[in-house]
């Protein structure tokens, strides 16, 4: 078991000298590899539950038999990066001049929205990225992202956050990517791409379910069918394995049909390892094994949890050893537990740390000095990435602003850097437990970058982003009525565990914008000013009252350090927007969950009193200028087990220059299931000058339309598609095809990517 599951990719000589080196091991020294440690002070909670456990023992102590990962050496509070340095390099030649076989240890940092230390350049959050629609930039910022965590000796990132969006009250909706899995799996994959290109190993975040949860309720119960699971939460996670190489991956807390994934083999053995062949290392989302113990109750005591999580395939305790040390050690020793799935585990971590380089490393060199975590090209990533994830939801001609008119700018989130970042920046997630420390990031508010954009404007804050404080509303009126237009810059508050209004722990039971904000929004528009509403949030909210109301409604979802210029730059003009909407904006919470991707039935039109069809569809956005598909061909029939050739010709028929994506999308009419009313299977964005055309060619693989058949085998099946160049719900232009042959059975070496070739 232990050389074929755990050492399958590795080379013979590599493989012995693991062996070798696993075979010197005490009990101790291999428990020491499979878990972490959290050096971390009173009041720095930044994961659930954290002050449930008991004090842990020293670094020193802890440590004295080697340690598998250093958690967060960065970022757990404000440090200086080059005061930080110092002691991580000193604290790795202790581990390699003081333990027995002078291992050092894997560092591990969050990465979503950027290295999330003090200082450091934050990104859009990952909702930007998906309303992007630009892999190719994300796996840019990736990379630079890297950079910054390998001159730091980072080794590991946890990031990208995989999960497909289910349901929009759920609170970590601002840490994903998109509610399609394609759209997430080439996202997320080309984010892994990026990242390991500079030699820093990207875990896949939370494998997998943890976004389809009852009630949009985090931690809460999971019950998806296994259909579900394989048609849409999995696809994202098995392109980052198989396209992306990731080497590693991290267990989502959530329980599926009862059976909590943290212990469930079937999915962290046989569909990761035995089905896709991965052969990274599975790490445990923090505490997520003792919470077998704790929240699930399906293990006796931390021993236990250690045993179900340990066979079932997870290799690595984080952030520290409260199961994997002392209670797995007692296990071992009582014959609970078989070693050798200790040291199946233990080979995974040499492995990592052999390609890591880690194996051979002295850190006999200085430690770095000077690197600058917020550079340029960071800051350049962040603008562009800003600038293309902005969506214009409404407008009725009052944008672009004109020069001159007089502004009012209202609202909780106008004058607030902390509004621009999503709940996994160093800002949002660790400095509100350090009141008074200095961001440590330059980012101009909203209103900051309008006075830029456009000179002296108005302002009144009015009220606070989640309370009942109506007192500004009177000087917010009085501003917009003196005002030719009033911008309302209304959202969020990421943050942490009920600090926020999204985030980790902020879950909402309803869509309305959070405390009074839209009855400010209903007094500005009661003075007749044209009002444009800006959103910058972390999910989507019903706003189909504003679409019908304001003169125009503009969506950012937390657009990082350059966010507020890209806002301010679509208000002017001077950006034409061409985000599209990664989620679709609901009409209300009780239509929750929803997805485009549902079935005929869930449509409901003609079978209830209450329609789910959304304010806007995933798949939509506009822009200044105005885009025409025309002459869509695709074969009359394609074989099942083949490629499906798409061309369509797009023209910018507007004044000004643009950029579209143009979105190819499928509804397979006859299916053994039923299958959705529309299904994205490719998309590329395109730039325009005003009167330019282009012709857009897709490779689609029939793979892209493949799904689980009555007997759960991914199958494509005979039978005839429609095709469209539009959004979810607008078609465009259309053709139909058919798909002909036997039934094909699609496994790990099937394609999955749609590409995509733009010609003039």
């Amino acid at each position: 078991m232990t050389e074929v599951s755990a050492l399958a990719d590795v080379g013979p000589q590599p493989r012995q000298r693991l062996l070798a080196l696993l075979a010197q091991m005490t009990l101790e020294e291999k428990l020491a590899q499979i878990v972490g440690f959290w050096e971390k002070d009173d009041g720095d909670a930044v994961a659930p539950l954290q002050g449930d456990f008991g004090e842990p023992p020293t670094l020193d102590s802890f440590a004295r038999h080697g340690l598998g990962h250093l958690t967060r050496a960065y970022g757990t509070k404000p440090v200086d990066a080059d005061e930080r340095a110092r002691w991580l390099w000193e604290f790795q030649r202790g581990l390699v001049a003081n333990t027995r076989l002078g291992i050092p240890a894997i560092v591990h940092e969050e990465c979503l929205t950027g290295l999330s230390v003090w200082k450091a350049a934050t990104f859009p959050t990952p909702l930007a990225w998906g309303a992007a629609f630009n892999p190719g930039l994300v796996q840019e910022m990736a990379a630079s992202i890297g950079e910054s965590m390998r001159a730091l000796g980072v080794h590991q990132g946890l990031a990208p956050v995989l999960d497909v969006i289910r349901d929009p009250r759920w609170g970590r909706v601002d840490e994903c990517i998109a509610e399609d899995p394609y759209l997430v799996g080439t996202i997320g994959t080309s984010y892994v791409q990026g990242l390991q290109a500079q030699g820093v190993h990207a875990t896949l975040k939370h494998f997998v379910g943890y976004s389809n949860s009852r009630a949009g309720r985090n931690f809460a119960p999971v019950h998806a069918g296994p259909r579900e699971v394989a048609d849409v939460l999995l696809p994202p996670f098995e392109m980052a394995v198989l396209d992306g190489n990731a080497r590693s991956v991290m267990h989502s807390y959530a329980e599926i049909d009862g059976v909590p994934v943290a212990a469930d083999p079937t999915l962290l053995t046989g569909t990761l390892r035995d089905q896709w062949g991965f052969e990274g290392t599975v790490v445990a989302d923090y505490y997520g094994v003792a919470f077998l113990h704790l929240l699930h109750h399906i293990a006796s005591d931390l021993g236990d949890a250690a045993v179900q999580a340990l066979t079932a395939g997870l290799d690595v305790e984080l952030p520290t050893g409260d199961a994997y040390a002392a209670p797995l050690a007692e296990a071992v020793r009582s014959g609970k537990v078989d070693e050798a799935y200790v040291d199946r585990a233990v080979l995974r971590v040499l492995a990592e740390k052999l390609e890591l380089g880690l194996l051979d490393a002295k850190f006999s060199d200085e430690p770095p000095t000077g690197v600058d975590l917020d550079s340029p090209r960071h800051r350049a990533l962040a603008r562009e990435l800003a600038e293309q994830s902005v969506v214009l939801l409404h407008n009725d001609g009052t944008l672009p602003l004109p020069a001159g008119r007089r502004i009012a700018v209202l609202g909780p989130n106008a004058d607030r850097m902390g509004a621009l970042f999503g709940c996994y920046s160093f800002v949002n997630h660790v400095l509100p437990q350090h009141p008074g420390t200095d961001p440590g990031v330059v980012a101009p508010t909203v209103l900051e970058a309008l006075r830029e954009e456009f000179g002296d404007v108005a302002y009144a804050a009015a009220c606070a982003v989640d309370d009942d404080d109506r007192s500004g509303f009177a000087d917010a009126v009085a501003a917009a009525t003196e005002a030719d237009v009033a911008v309302l810059v209304m959202g969020d508050h990421a943050g942490l565990f009920g600090r926020g209004t999204v985030g980790e722990g902020c879950d909402r039971d309803d869509l309305e914008l959070p405390g009074v904000q839209r009855e400010l929004v209903e007094a500005v528009l009661a003075t007749g000013t044209p009002t444009v509403l800006v959103l910058i949030t972390g999910r989507p909210y019903a706003v189909d009252w504003a679409m019908q109301r304001c003169a125009a409604v503009v969506q950012a979802f937390f657009p990082g350090e350059e966010g507020a210029g890209a806002v301010a730059g679509v208000l002017s003009g001077r950006i034409n927007p061409s985000g599209r909407l990664p989620v679709s904006v609901p009409r209300s919470a009780g239509a929750q969950p929803y997805s485009y991707l549902h079935v005929a039935l869930g449509e409901g039109d003609e079978v209830t009193s209450l329609s789910s069809t959304p304010a806007a569809p995933f798949g939509f956005g506009l822009s200044y200028t105005t885009f025409a598909y025309a002459d869509l061909t695709a074969p009359e029939q394609v074989p099942t087990d083949g490629y499906l050739p798409v061309v369509v010709r797009v023209a910018n028929t507007g004044p000004i220059a643009g950029n579209d994506v143009v979105q190819l999308y499928a509804r397979d009419l006859t299916g053994s299931v039923t299958r959705p009313v529309a299904q994205l299977l490719g998309y590329q964005r395109v730039r325009l000058a005003a009167g330019e055309s282009a012709t857009v060619r897709f490779m689609v693989p029939t793979t892209r339309l493949a799904f689980s058949d009555r007997s759960y085998r991914r199958v494509v099946e005979p039978g005839a598609v429609d095709l469209w160049v539009g959004t979810s719900s607008d078609r465009h232009v259309q053709v139909r095809t058919e798909l002909v042959g036997p039934v094909h059975p699609i496994g790990p070496e099937s394609p999955r990517w749609t590409r995509a070739e733009v010609t003039a």
